[in-house]
């Protein structure tokens, strides 16, 4: 007990209410660490009293501090873990453990909604998403680069071993200060994946043409060309999978970001460079910047980067990124994240990455190792090296380029085809599911709707978020109405008929095929805020609602991504083996239409779901602008069994 006491007061030198808070947690949950220790893991009873603590203290410093600024708030996990000397991955193996013995007296201290604002799902989801992003970084570095210059190990060639190592440290640095400059609510992979193709675009262009592992002009892997040479960009797009425009947009901030932070001028007549890097590249859209990474500049711009990085660590990050482009990091745990520590929604792939906390100071933080290099025989390994299959970086491409090619080009009103349908109803019913969707979808897609699961206010969100924002409910809008235009076909073939009112007047089908598709373009872009099951607080409908709909709404999708069907089909059997059977559930209210007889048992219980929430209490909640279109106020459809 007093050594915590002392960890708090000397190591992490916490003030006295941080202090305070952690003893009075520790000392009521003492008697629970106790008789729990057969149970917490195979470590010593050290051992296991240190993850106790460290989880202590990281609840105190989530909880025991709302309503102070981020930067004020004293600790982050990064320094607990420093501090108890524990790896990540055996901390997520420990914390949802802690949670559920020491739960009830969370809820006595911080009050019932502790376990949203701990934020465990978002942290560990940008962690499975940095260690996926460092493993990217180390395979497209080793395709693109030597590591030196094929020389013999001698003193001069040491040295070229040292440059390329600073070089690959100048990449994945420049990255994380551009994710962290560009740091917003919606983060998630696709953009993080984006900036980190730009960020490979200024390294070809920059880095010594001796260090290339391809030859420009000769490789197949740059096909996309124009008359004045390789189009990078659009070549990089193909290999990548990333959109065109958005990787334009990702390294114009780039360039922003080496003007800016790193004080360095683009060449104003590319002419002068078309000799060196730029040679038989074609230098539209791309900046030049003028001995950027030449052996001076490139130390210096190293140690600007450096300082950049770690200035915002506190107050942006929880634990250092750096580490997660060194495979061979002593500080490394090992086991997998995501699969044996917090269960990530509709997350069935193991990764094999290894996580853990940075032990050392900055100052004597080891240089980061790039990986292992196999030249090929003839010098283009990028060439004829191919994307290792299914990595979850290629796998989240893969399926972005789904809804980048066949959703996001399709209307974003009803097509004249579903307009028939929808007027063919006993009342027209277009201006209800129109409003509906507007409603519903500006419920999900809001910056408070993030800033709400990130417990933040999001009041003053950048543009860039507002612009995200609206794309991605512009896409989940495409695809509601498309999956629900073959649903209206298929339904009108089974009836011979196009009177589908009994479809079509359903709130509560609505509501859930919009979620579903809601959650499929989040899933899509793979978000750290708005995770499974946000989708249902924000349009009112339980999860045996949901799990009533997942099964037509992949029927009707025949070009859905397998990864996406996946992603469903975890959402269906979680919602069916757990949810669905929670306190609250619409289940019960229809077990009694069922099964009258156990009307009585349900409702001594309390078991039954909420009345849905009014799609007017929505709007008004959630402030939502119609432009000019009445609210429709809630009503049941006794014509449709659907709901009931």
């Amino acid at each position: 007990f007093s050594s915590v006491q002392l960890m708090c007061s000397r190591k992490l030198v916490l003030d006295e209410s941080t202090t305070r808070q952690a003893m009075q947690l520790f000392k009521e949950t003492k008697i629970i660490l106790l008789s729990s220790m057969s149970s917490l893991g195979s470590g010593s009873p050290e051992e296991i009293e240190r993850s106790w603590c460290a989880c202590v203290l990281y609840c105190v410093s989530k909880l025991g501090n709302a309503g102070k600024a981020k930067e004020d708030r004293g600790i982050t996990l990064r320094q607990i873990l420093r501090a108890f000397d524990l790896k990540i991955v055996d901390f997520f193996k420990e914390m949802p453990q802690f949670c559920i013995k020491v739960g009830f007296i969370l809820t006595g201290l911080y009050g019932s909604d502790w376990e949203k604002r701990l934020e465990l799902q978002e942290l560990q989801a940008n962690l499975v998403h940095l260690c996926s992003l460092g493993r990217h970084y180390r395979r497209a570095y080793q395709e693109l680069f030597l590591l030196n210059d094929g020389k013999p190990a001698n003193n001069s060639s040491e040295l070229n071993v040292q440059q390329a190592s600073e070089y690959y440290d100048f990449g994945w640095l420049l990255f994380l200060v551009l994710r962290n400059q560009a740091s917003s609510a919606v983060k998630n992979l696709l953009t993080s994946t984006t900036e980190l193709v730009s960020v490979l675009a200024v390294l070809i262009i920059h880095i010594p043409v001796r260090l290339r592992n391809f030859s420009i002009e000769d490789s197949s892997c740059f096909a996309k060309k124009s008359d004045k040479g390789v189009n990078l960009i659009a070549s990089l797009c193909e290999r990548y999978l990333t959109s065109e425009d958005e990787l334009s947009k990702a390294l114009q901030k780039t360039n922003i970001l080496i003007k800016d932070i790193l004080k360095k001028k683009p060449c104003s007549d590319v002419s002068e460079c078309q000799q060196g890097s730029l040679s038989f590249i074609d230098p539209e859209g791309l900046t030049f910047f003028k001995n950027f990474l030449e052996e001076d500049s490139l130390k210096s711009s190293l140690q600007v980067l450096e300082k950049e990085y770690v200035n915002g660590l506190d107050t942006k990050g929880e634990l250092d990124a750096r580490m997660f482009a060194n495979e061979e990091d002593s500080l490394l745990g090992s086991g997998s994240l995501s699969g044996g520590a917090l269960k990530l929604p509709g997350t069935k792939r193991k990764y094999d990455d290894v996580m853990a906390s940075p032990t050392k100071s900055t100052a004597s933080r080891a240089p980061m190792s790039p990986p292992r290099f196999c030249p090929s025989p003839n010098g283009n390994s990028f060439c004829n090296s191919k994307m290792a299959p299914f990595t979850p970086v290629s796998t989240a491409m893969t399926t972005a380029k789904w809804l980048r090619s066949a959703i996001s080009p399709l209307p974003s009103k009803p097509s004249g085809e579903l307009l028939r349908f929808f007027s063919a109803c006993d009342k027209d019913v277009t201006d209800d599911i129109t409003c509906r969707a507007a409603i519903i979808l500006g419920a999900i897609f809001t910056g408070s709707s993030f800033g709400e699961r990130m417990c933040t206010s999001l009041r003053n969100t950048s543009g860039m978020d507002a612009i995200w924002t609206e794309q991605r409910k512009m896409e989940a809008l495409k695809l509601y109405y498309r999956v629900l235009e073959s649903m209206c076909r298929a339904e009108s073939q089974i009836l011979s008929g196009s009177n589908l009112t009994s479809l079509l007047s359903n709130e509560r089908f609505h509501r859930c095929m919009i979620a579903c598709s809601a959650e499929l373009v989040l899933a899509t872009h793979k978000t750290v805020t708005m995770m499974f099951p946000a989708v249902l607080e924000k349009t009112g409908i339980t999860a045996f609602d949901l799990s009533k709909v997942i099964e037509s709404f992949v029927r009707h999708e025949d070009s859905l991504p397998r990864e996406l069907k996946r992603h469903l089909n975890s959402l269906e059997e979680r919602l069916l083996e757990s949810m669905a059977w929670e306190k609250g559930s619409s289940m019960y209210n229809s077990l009694i239409v069922a099964r009258p007889t156990l009307s009585a048992e349900i409702n001594r219980l309390g078991l039954l779901a909420e009345p849905m929430p009014s799609l007017d209490a929505i709007a008004v909640h959630h402030d939502i602008s119609l432009g000019g279109l009445p609210p429709l106020p809630f009503h049941k459809q006794p014509g449709s069994s659907f709901g009931k």
